[in-house]
């Protein structure tokens, strides 16, 4: 039998309050507490706790806080990523961020969803589809990436976008919902 931890990290129905899981999400919490506390001027002892909290990053990770993220170990990126003030990463399931990306303030990523069924969404269960962008690519602030969208790589989404469906590379996307408006010079 599964826990949910392992139901959680494959897509499937969970329980979010499972003790496992509420304990992981309050040590992530704390973390980032330390993290959004610190002066400007604490580079050193930033990294320290970027560390502890996003285990799965690349080198030259720049997180500019405040930062906000459920469990930090599903976040994977690669090299010389950088989030912009006030990010929210719902990271119930892998959100792997290719090297060179470039996140705007207040983008969110949500991997969580709940049931559409209201009898399902009743139970109290959530479930999640994870979220992968490419390298290169530039999120414009105040965007959305919905659950299991895939943007690929050298791609720009415009400020204010609501991303629900995947998005291709070398494009120029925008929009709510965001859609194509041109190709890009690769």
């Amino acid at each position: 039998m599964k826990t949910e931890k392992q139901k959680m990290l494959s897509g499937q129905l969970y329980d979010a309050s499972d003790i496992q899981l509420t304990k992981e999400r309050l040590e992530a919490r704390l973390l980032l507490k330390e993290l959004n506390d610190l002066s400007e001027d604490k580079a050193e002892s930033k990294n320290v706790i970027l560390h502890k909290l996003l285990p799965n990053q690349g080198k030259n990770l720049f997180i500019q806080t405040p930062f906000y993220c459920d469990y930090g170990y599903n976040i994977i990126t690669g090299n010389d990523v950088y989030f912009n003030f006030n990010c929210v990463v719902l990271d119930v399931t892998p959100v792997t961020i290719g090297s060179r990306t470039l996140i705007g303030p207040n983008v969110q990523l949500y991997t969580a969803t709940h049931p559409i069924n209201h009898k399902e969404r009743a139970s109290g269960l959530e479930l999640a589809k994870p979220i992968t962008i490419g390298e290169d690519v530039w999120v414009g602030g105040s965007t959305v990436v919905c659950p299991g969208v895939h943007i690929g790589d050298r791609t720009v989404i415009g400020a204010g976008s609501v991303v629900t469906k995947n998005i291709p590379a070398d494009v120029f996307a925008a929009g709510n919902p965001c859609k194509v408006i041109r190709k890009l010079e690769a």
